[in-house]
């Protein structure tokens, strides 16, 4: 199924509440709290995190060490993330870092040692990888969207698969969020609010034309 059935942005510009999972996770953080607030933000959201790179690299090695990535980039990161966008979003901006930077150098050897805390609570997610990719493999819209390039398998995920925002998705597809540097994911400064309104609306567009792509294409796939 292709059709966006995430409501629409209704409040605009304006900032959504925080979920209480973000209140949790920017309080520890505040607090300097780094290890809880990376075991909350792993909580909340590494297994989406995880499917969405599984999706994305349909392999269990590529998934897993992007996921690694992901996790060394989050811990680096937390000390610096400045809450110019909601964590979850941050997420997804570092997982798209990763999964790009470990399609460019495959053998990635982590820079530095992760808490032994958050070694262990990602330990369960990885065992899910596999369940994840039988999963894409067996379903056929999962196989013609991996034919697309990756930012369009990415808006497709983040809007129907996630229910992200317009505004989320945009800053995610530009590395916004608080970053998403070669190294560094977490020193760019977020896109300005006319850019991010701009940008939201072109992918708007840009994505009732991957639907109807991938309707017809569904639409001509052998059963």
């Amino acid at each position: 199924m292709v059709d966006d059935d995430a409501s629409d942005d209704a409040q605009g510009d304006a900032a959504p509440t925080p979920t209480a999972a973000e209140r949790a996770i920017r309080a520890a953080a505040e607090a300097g709290q780094w290890r809880e607030a990376a075991t909350a933000t792993l909580t909340a959201y590494g297994e989406e995190i995880l499917g969405y790179l599984v999706a994305l690299t349909r392999d269990q090695v590529r998934a897993d060490e992007a996921f690694s990535i992901f996790l060394e980039n989050l811990w680096r990161g937390l000390p610096r993330f400045g809450w110019r966008s909601s964590m979850r979003t941050w997420a997804y901006v570092l997982a798209r870092h990763a999964a790009h930077r470990q399609g460019r150098s495959p053998y990635h050897k982590r820079a530095q040692p992760l808490d032994p805390v958050i070694e262990a609570l990602a330990a369960p997610l990885r065992t899910q990888t596999a369940s994840y990719l039988q999963t894409e493999q067996r379903d056929r819209l999962a196989a013609i969207r991996a034919e697309l390039a990756p930012d369009d398998q990415t808006l497709l995920i983040l809007r129907v698969g996630r229910g992200l925002a317009w505004r989320d998705i945009a800053q995610v597809l530009a590395g916004g969020g608080d970053g998403d540097g070669e190294d560094s994911p977490d020193e760019a400064a977020p896109l300005p609010a006319p850019e991010v309104t701009r940008r939201a609306a072109a992918l708007r567009k840009r994505f009732e034309r991957l639907k109807s792509d991938l309707k017809a294409r569904l639409a001509s796939a052998p059963a």
